[in-house]
């Protein structure tokens, strides 16, 4: 077993901070999916796993250096540590780098203030199928919640901190339309829908719940879109607002 001083598990207990991780270029996946998906893409620098965590996952845990509980809840960015947990590559490409392939469909959030909800529109924007997430601003990405909540789709698609007004800038000489979410947006999602106007390679921008996406963003948008509300609901939650547009795009753009 590793003693709680050994000078790798303190290098990986320093990349709980955010600077730490940005430095290192290393960040925590904390948890049997996560690991999976990380040792499935190559992303595992180093693996840690208590006796408990060996015994339960032996297929994840053949390369795992052994630490206490103690130690494993130290790595922990959770309320419940899972008692396994890897370090990983962080890698971030450039917006360049993502348009030299052609790209449909990309899902982008100004300011995002919750690592769980930003985990979740990952996780959503990997099984929609999106090329990538950007993020302009917000919360860390790989802070443990937002791992841990992403069920190890941070693995699966890039995830880029970009500038939103920049991004479109590029995303528009690669003819992407930019379609802006907001509450009093000039266009429906069904309009959309029924039109084909989703057929089209898209940039969905979301902002937070309590703010929405500022000016300068939404009038650098080709379009502004509300989703249309059926019932008697105030508004989706953004997670819930980020699924219904980004599987509208997905469904569009596959028949």
């Amino acid at each position: 077993m590793l003693s709680s001083t050994n000078a790798r598990l303190a290098a990986a207990r320093r990349l709980t901070g955010r600077s730490a991780r940005r430095e290192a270029g290393r960040f925590l996946a904390e948890g049997a999916q996560a690991v999976r998906e990380a040792l499935a893409t190559d992303a595992v620098v180093e693996l840690f796993a208590t006796a408990e965590a060996m015994e339960r996952h032996p297929e994840l845990t053949s390369a795992a250096a052994e630490i206490s509980p103690k130690d494993a809840a130290a790595l922990s960015e959770t309320v419940t540590p899972q008692g396994l947990v890897a370090v990983c590559r962080l890698v971030q490409p450039t917006v360049n780098q993502l348009l030299e392939s052609p790209v449909r469909l990309l899902a982008v959030l100004v300011e995002p203030n919750d690592p769980g909800n930003l985990g979740t529109i990952i996780r959503t924007a990997d099984a929609a199928g999106a090329d990538a997430v950007v993020l302009n601003g917000g919360v860390d990405p790989y802070n443990g919640k937002a791992v841990r909540a992403s069920a190890g789709s941070i693995f699966h698609l890039p995830v880029i901190s970009c500038a939103a007004e920049g991004l479109l800038a590029d995303t528009d000489r690669v003819g992407m339309q930019a379609l802006a979410t907001t509450g009093d947006g000039t266009s429906d999602l069904d309009g959309l829908v029924d039109d084909g106007t989703l057929i089209r390679p898209s940039v969905w921008l979301f902002g937070t719940e309590a703010h929405g996406l500022p000016n300068s963003v939404l009038e650098a948008a080709d379009r502004t879109v509300r989703v249309p509300i059926y019932g008697r609901a105030e508004s989706l939650n953004l997670a819930a607002a980020a699924a219904v547009c980004l599987y509208a795009s997905a469904r569009a753009q596959r028949r």
